[in-house]
């Protein structure tokens, strides 16, 4: 529920019904990558070619990197697929690709075959690059064997137990199948991964002082992998605490609602300040017109607020805004995330009959939590 992470990406096709997108930190690792192999790598393995063509080498090696950096995600989102498992995107950005994977596998088994698909189909290409490296000759042959060098790293990489990587995926099966407990097991393998992902910014650190190469690639891999590790640990936290609660616990079901003729004025001295809330539903004659939230107010010069209505600010109601009461509260947060909403309407029969809020599940979650700690 981190969809914010890879914000900046662009969408340039689909594979599969899947969209592609590519991060614009995208372009700078392409840059880099092809000036490196450009400057260094096929001048010592093809010193007989011309410069433009180790440059157009180069650029070629970074598109075929990332195509299979994306062979990789896709290889995951097929698996994942054949278990009924959406995928929102693919994302390629400066440290590789995501696949975006909209909800969790159903069992051990499926998480262990999401989770390997990835670094098998990196393993086979590396073994498909080799044998064209072998059968080639010159640049051509440089070319395939890097590839095929790469794809044999990023396959073993990825195998590192530390979660989120597809190691620390199949840890989590293991761990999963062992102690028939989900959220442990994310839990435990997102541990795991921070104590990795810690070595691997201490190392960082150890080699720039040591001065061996790469100190800084470690580093920025460790600090990424950590903000990764730490961020599915609390997720997982807030999913246990709130799997199988019904939106009608947490709704508000004493709804506060605003005309839609009345003044900024009257809404804000009577209902914004009065409340405290940050939104209200714009009811019109029983029937839903919107939402107005501090957001809309505060595009509003102050000095307007008296001769401004509501009508004329509100945020126009959308049916993909609404939950039935009989619908989960993950995904009711879900919904407010991708749609970045603080509330969203609770429809029962085509009724309002309650308001789902950040600010209620967040409390919710601040309650459940301390009584989880508690002996």
């Amino acid at each position: 529920m981190n969809g914010g992470l890879f914000q900046g990406a662009w969408k340039i096709g689909r594979i599969m019904g899947i969209p592609i997108r590519v991060h614009f930190s995208w372009l700078i690792i392409f840059g880099l990558i092809t000036w490196s192999l450009s400057t260094y790598y096929f001048p010592q393995s093809a010193p007989e070619l011309p410069a433009s063509s180790h440059w157009v080498k180069g650029a070629l090696a970074a598109l075929l990197l990332f195509a299979s950096v994306t062979f990789h995600e896709l290889s995951h989102s097929y698996v994942a697929m054949r278990y009924k498992i959406p995928i929102e995107s693919i994302t390629l950005f400066i440290f590789g690709g995501v696949a975006q994977i909209k909800g969790e596998p159903p069992h051990p088994g499926a998480e262990f075959r999401i989770a390997v698909a990835g670094p098998l189909s990196s393993f086979f290409l590396a073994v498909v690059f080799y044998f064209l490296a072998a059968s080639s000759a010159g640049g051509v042959k440089a070319l395939f064997a890097y590839l095929a060098q790469i794809n044999f790293i990023i396959a073993v990489f990825n195998l590192i137990p530390g979660f989120p990587m597809d190691g620390g995926r199949v840890l989590r099966s293991i761990i999963w199948k062992k102690k028939k407990d989900f959220f442990y097991a994310t839990q435990r393998a997102s541990g795991i991964g921070q104590k990795i992902a810690l070595f691997f910014i201490f190392f960082g650190v150890f080699s720039i002082f040591a001065g061996m190469p790469g100190g800084i690639w470690l580093m920025l891999i460790g600090w990424f992998l950590l903000t990764a590790a730490q961020a599915s640990y609390q997720q997982a936290g807030l999913q246990q605490i709130l799997s199988g609660v019904q939106v009608n616990k947490l709704m508000t079901k004493d709804i506060v609602t605003l005309s839609p003729s009345m003044s900024l004025s009257e809404a804000v001295d009577g209902f914004f300040l009065k409340y405290g809330y940050g939104g209200f539903p714009v009811v019109d004659n029983g029937r839903l017109s919107g939402i107005l939230t501090l957001k809309e107010v505060k595009n509003i010069l102050r000095e307007d607020w008296g001769r401004v209505k509501v009508s004329e600010i509100l945020l126009p109601h959308d049916k993909k805004w609404e939950i039935s009461p009989e619908e989960y509260v993950l995904k009711a947060l879900e919904l407010m995330i991708k749609e970045d909403k603080g509330r969203i309407i609770v429809m029962d029969k085509g009724s309002m009959v309650g308001l789902i809020t950040r600010n209620g599940i967040a409390r919710y979650l601040q309650i459940m939590g301390k009584q989880g700690k508690s002996p």
